[in-house]
């Protein structure tokens, strides 16, 4: 399985990049051959935007994307995207109104009739009791800046201090952060059953400003996942500037964070943010959690056969900076260019990890492992880099070992072999984790030598090969893993 095949004739084709795609499902991508072709450039993991679209299309959606995952035979997660609570205006009598700097507008929480000059309904009835005056509203992601004057009952009333085109259902954030929307709507907790019907892989929810918000989206998958006895990953989507101080509180209660840059970005100030993406992906990987970096990433190319430089340089630094996965958004779902997208977001990552330096010395320095496993894990990994070894296979039941590798640059491929479909389908997000299907065994011998051959018949692993493998002894007990032993292919 290659990605980035955008190489001269004649040069080998490049190794996949250690870096996961995540690629959004839309009109521009729905098309069996269109989907993968999408696979096959690079997309791990497929998002089902839930702000669109019926029960029925999601579930239809996610069999073809399993389909087609199938067809062209690699691990692919499905992560459905909740919508959130939705802070928006409502419609205009005319689609869209320009408002004019100095101009007096009314948000109006009581309003029936479309939206004119004066004023517009609120999809968001608590807005009045959620503002001030001398509060500053941005809409339409902070290109329109209102200031509110007076609250009047279910009027906030503004004076337009950024004027432009307001069109309909343009979403509203708060300067600073402070709007009491929960980040679970009676519409999320019905989607998140949507979502478990098709086993979705993760569930990503929007606007959590607390561990609680992320406990209770755990709680209601948990519940409705247990007919299949599946339960998915929990990805908390920071978008609310509330999150940032109880950043990790959200990441122990969380599989894995987002870092939504457009919301974020409106609420803290755009200069804020590049920081900001740093610190929450160094922590979240400090705490054995995954990151999805997302937003703009390659928003040109929604147009455009070809990125920015800046475009290039945005996706590098995410790659550098060690997220997990790089996420499209419209440039997938809506763009005519998604399968060139994905190539050339797969090749900017693949060049910006050979330039990433392996620390595992400066990493485990004054470290120490409370558990066995994860001692374990470490020690494959510092074992694989000084050896030379060609990879490291880690025989693991929920994919926990493969995960804690995963958290530390190396040069080395980490196979993570499993004989759970869940597990396997998880670990097509972690970093440098290429996941694989194998039979359980009992005895470990039997395991070892199986786990080779597939890599062989793969052709990771070649006769002269070392290479590093973990399991656990006795075999099959989920975090048990106590063994690490160094081979040769014969």
């Amino acid at each position: 399985r290659h990605r980035g095949r955008l190489t001269a004739p004649g040069r080998k084709p490049p190794m996949p990049c250690a870096t996961k795609i995540v690629a959004t499902l839309g009109p521009a991508s729905s098309n069996p051959e269109v989907l993968e072709r999408l696979l096959r450039a690079g997309v791990d993991v497929v998002r089902l935007n839930f702000s669109h679209g019926s029960a029925e299309d999601h579930i239809e959606r996610a069999q073809r994307v399993r389909d087609a995952a199938a067809r062209v035979g690699k691990p692919v997660a499905l992560m459905a995207d909740l919508q959130g609570p939705k802070i928006r205006v409502g419609r205009f009598a005319e689609g869209s109104v320009t408002l004019a700097e100095g101009a007096a507008f009314v948000l109006d929480a009581a309003r029936g009739t479309p939206g004119d000059l004066q004023g517009v309904g609120l999809d968001y009835a608590d807005l009045p009791r959620d503002v001030r005056p001398g509060d500053r509203l941005l809409l339409n992601d902070g290109l329109i800046v209102l200031e509110v004057q007076a609250v009047q009952g279910d009027q906030v009333h503004t004076r337009v201090v950024v004027g432009g085109v307001l069109s309909d259902n343009k979403g509203i954030n708060k300067q600073g952060g402070g709007l009491t929307a929960p980040a679970l709507t009676a519409k999320d907790m019905e989607d998140i059953r949507t979502a478990m019907a098709f086993q979705a892989d993760y569930v990503a929810v929007s606007f959590p400003k607390s561990a609680t918000d992320m406990e209770m989206a755990r709680q209601l998958a948990n519940v409705a996942g247990e007919r299949w006895r599946h339960k998915p990953g929990l990805i908390a989507k920071i978008e609310r500037s509330e999150a940032i101080p109880q950043l990790e509180a959200i990441l122990k209660a969380s599989d894995g964070i987002m870092v939504a840059r457009g919301d974020l970005a409106v609420e803290v100030g755009n200069a804020a943010v590049p920081a900001l993406q740093k610190r929450m992906i160094r922590m979240a990987r400090d705490m054995d959690r995954i990151t999805i970096t997302a937003t703009q990433m390659m928003e040109s190319m929604i147009n455009a056969p070809t990125p920015t430089r800046a475009e290039v340089s945005d996706v590098a630094n995410a790659v550098l900076d060690g997220t997990d996965a790089v996420m499209l958004s419209a440039e997938t779902a809506v763009g005519r260019f998604p399968v060139e997208t994905v190539e050339q977001m797969a090749l900017i990552a693949l060049e910006a990890e050979r330039a990433e330096d392996v620390r595992l010395e400066a990493d485990f320095s004054g470290k120490r492992f409370g558990r066995i496993d994860q001692t374990i894990a470490m020690g494959a990994l510092f074992t694989a880099h000084h050896l030379g070894c060609k990879a490291i296979i880690a025989l693991t039941d929920s994919g926990s070992t493969a995960l804690w590798m995963s958290r530390h640059d190396i040069h080395v491929p980490i196979y993570g072999v499993t004989p759970r479909l869940a597990s396997q389908r998880r670990m097509a997000l972690y970093r440098n984790v290429r996941p694989m299907l194998m039979d359980a065994h009992t005895q470990r011998t039997p395991a070892l030598h199986e786990a080779e051959r597939l890599l062989v018949a793969q052709g990771a692993l070649m006769p002269g090969d070392t290479y590093a493998i973990t399991c656990g002894e006795p075999m099959g007990h989920p975090g048990g893993t106590n063994l690490l032993q160094v081979c040769r292919v014969g």
